[in-house]
């Protein structure tokens, strides 16, 4: 066998959570051909992995990558962290199927769709990214938002029977076309008039199809219960696997919460399937916004429309300056986006250490000040969490963020280092692998990544992009496409 490329003495860790072993990696035709001694053979190109970790490459479960993948192909801030997957469409907000010249209310204008960033459905879309391939594979999710704003002129009611019918045909042609599920935004604007009952009779598209519900709830404050239950109400309703994003408690009054919301979902696990995932900071981030409680801890100015030079500031400040309140201040400078301080540290690492949770940057590739989960997701939980924290070892740091994402989104041929299996591969420093970027410097590359392959590909090497785009695009099995 005439390997293509031969990843030489490393330790694998292979994503399914077994113990790491020493071994060869052969990669052949942009898969995993062998996984072992592989001194008798010889490759075009050869990599030293020695005294590194080869793993598979890692599978972001939240994303907002949308417009990115077309606009920034080379997605830096994903290869650089290892990242060689992404799941977009998150939080309601996905850029298909939405028709020229209908509105883009905010969060959708956070994709930074204009006049011709849209399309008009997943069929389309994907053939874009076909054509002008990424650095990195993409998986869709179909918006809830964006059914709606494609399909009812205004948001602030329930969808009618017709709306909703409009909907669900929508999202049963996404589905056809290879989109994984769907997701929801309720504690957005646009769809937070949207009742359980609308969101269950749009998702009915959903059942038996192999496909998933996503949902950014409705309260992950006060009612972060009710809001669990909402979750799991329409995941039985629909017979599909539900996933709660970002999971969060947001609000002083709320902190240490997480020991009840983890018995919660680990109890609904037992009769239904759900999962969940997280980032690893004590901010959140998303489109500047004043309602109940999103004030209440500091808030850093990411993006502002009528106010660029805000850009990186305090809201305390800007408020200060200009001589007026901070709600007057946040009416200001909208349209933009906001980095929020509402989380606890203790609740952050409760839901990272719970078993089940994933890994999902959520980052915004927005400006010259987004979030450092945009660059320094993946390395955080690496180094900061699991080799200074302990708070797991490195085989589950690893499934966290390979082989646990591949299963819960039916991703078949990724998330595990085997043989088959498709070559996306990241070598790694356990010793030194760290995350760089913070507030103050976001768009830092993390330490300690050597090498990130995509689909057998070397696509960066030395802490620098080859300028390599081999991503594909991931449907859903069964899917017509």
């Amino acid at each position: 066998m005439q390997l293509d490329l031969i990843i030489r003495g490393g330790t694998v860790i292979d994503g399914t959570r077994a113990p790491r072993f020493d071994a060869d990696v052969g990669v052949q035709g942009g898969r995993i051909a062998a996984v072992g001694d592989l001194s008798a053979q010889r490759a075009p190109q050869e990599l030293d992995a020695r005294g590194r970790i080869v793993a598979p490459g890692f599978i972001d479960s939240h994303t907002h990558d949308d417009q990115a993948l077309l606009r920034q192909p080379l997605l830096p801030f994903k290869v650089s962290q290892g990242v060689t997957t992404v799941i977009t469409g998150n939080c309601g907000v996905s850029i298909a199927p939405l028709a020229d010249g209908r509105p883009v209310p905010p969060p959708l204008d956070l994709l930074q769709l204009g006049e011709h960033g849209r399309y008009g459905d997943f069929k389309s879309y994907f053939a874009a990214l076909r054509a002008a391939p990424a650095s990195v594979n993409v998986a869709a999710l179909v918006g809830h938002t964006s059914l709606r704003a494609n399909t009812m002129p205004r948001f602030d009611r329930e969808a009618s029977a017709d709306e909703i019918a409009a909907m669900r045909t929508q999202l049963e042609q996404a589905l056809d076309d290879g989109a994984l599920g769907l997701s929801t935004g309720t504690f957005y604007p646009p769809a937070a008039h949207a009742s359980t009952a609308e969101i269950i009779a749009v998702g009915r598209a959903l059942t038996g199809r192999g496909a998933l519900y996503t949902t950014h709830m409705r309260d992950e404050g006060d009612q972060v219960i009710a809001s669990l239950d909402e979750t799991f109400l329409i995941g039985r309703e629909l017979q599909v696997p539900v996933v709660i994003s970002h999971h969060k408690l947001r609000g002083s009054a709320n902190h240490g919460r997480s020991a009840e919301t983890l018995a919660h979902i680990q109890g609904a696990m037992q009769c239904q399937c759900v999962g969940l995932d997280c980032y690893p900071y004590e901010a959140s981030g998303t489109m500047i916004r004043s309602d109940a409680g999103m004030l209440d801890g500091r808030v850093l100015i990411s993006t502002s429309g009528p106010h660029p030079e805000c850009a990186g500031r305090d809201l305390a400040d800007i408020a200060m300056q200009w001589g007026v309140s901070r709600e007057e201040a946040v009416r200001r400078l909208q349209p933009g986006s906001a980095i929020y301080f509402l989380m606890a540290e203790a609740d952050v690492r409760a839901i990272l250490a719970f078993e089940y949770t994933m890994i999902g940057s959520d980052g915004l590739a927005l400006g010259e000040r987004p979030h450092p989960r945009l660059w320094g997701t993946f390395p955080r939980v690496l180094g900061r969490y699991s080799r200074e924290l302990k708070l797991f070892p490195l085989e589950t740091a690893v499934w966290k963020m390979t082989g646990l994402t591949a299963r819960q989104f039916g991703l078949a041929d990724r998330g595990t280092l085997a043989p088959g299996q498709a070559a996306d591969v990241v070598v790694f420093d356990a010793g030194t692998i760290n995350d760089e970027a913070d507030y103050g410097h976001p768009q830092r590359a993390a330490t300690g990544i050597d090498a990130v392959l995509v689909n057998g590909q070397l696509t960066w090497q030395h802490g620098a992009h080859l300028g390599t785009r081999r991503g594909q695009v991931l449907t859903r099995s069964g899917a017509l496409s």
